[in-house]
């Protein structure tokens, strides 16, 4: 399982800074140590900026996985595959969270704040936690989508 402990990499923006407190609460909880990259409260902050330092840490492989919470959950989850070797997934239910790891090893789990409630947050980052990458067809997969940063 991936229960190790990882450090994980967090950020949101102002529409999810409370449920980013919660997951991270949460997560320390579990004796996982977390990195927070903010925001940390409700001024209105640019989400891609904070998007992109979770991801481009996940992307030199500073950190091996990161969550990323916006109000939606949508532009967090386009920022963060902008950069070479995320694959961030937006996961708004159980079964996303599973099979974003199980087939597609997701390295960045994203959130929308405004979208789903506490429980179910948590819920999510448990599965996406105990969730163990299948490999084999999946891993190539992978490689293909990898191809496509290189060739643009």
């Amino acid at each position: 399982m991936d229960q190790e402990n990882t450090p994980i990499i967090i950020g949101c923006d102002h529409a999810a800074y409370g449920l980013k407190d919660r997951v991270k609460a949460h997560l320390e909880e579990k004796g996982i140590p977390v990195e927070d990259k903010g925001t940390f409260g409700p001024a209105s902050v640019n989400y891609v900026d904070y998007g992109a330092m979770v991801a481009k840490a996940v992307a030199r492989g500073t950190d091996k996985r990161g969550i990323l919470l916006c109000g939606t959950g949508i532009g967090m989850s386009m920022t963060a595959n902008r950069f070479t070797g995320v694959r961030a997934a937006l996961c708004n239910d159980l079964f996303s969270a599973i099979m974003a790891k199980k087939h597609n090893n997701a390295n960045i789990l994203v959130m929308g704040g405004r979208v789903i409630g506490d429980v179910l947050a948590i819920g999510i980052v448990d599965a996406w936690l105990e969730t163990e990458f299948e490999g084999g067809r999946h891993q190539e997969r992978i490689h293909t989508m990898d191809q496509f940063g290189s060739k643009g």
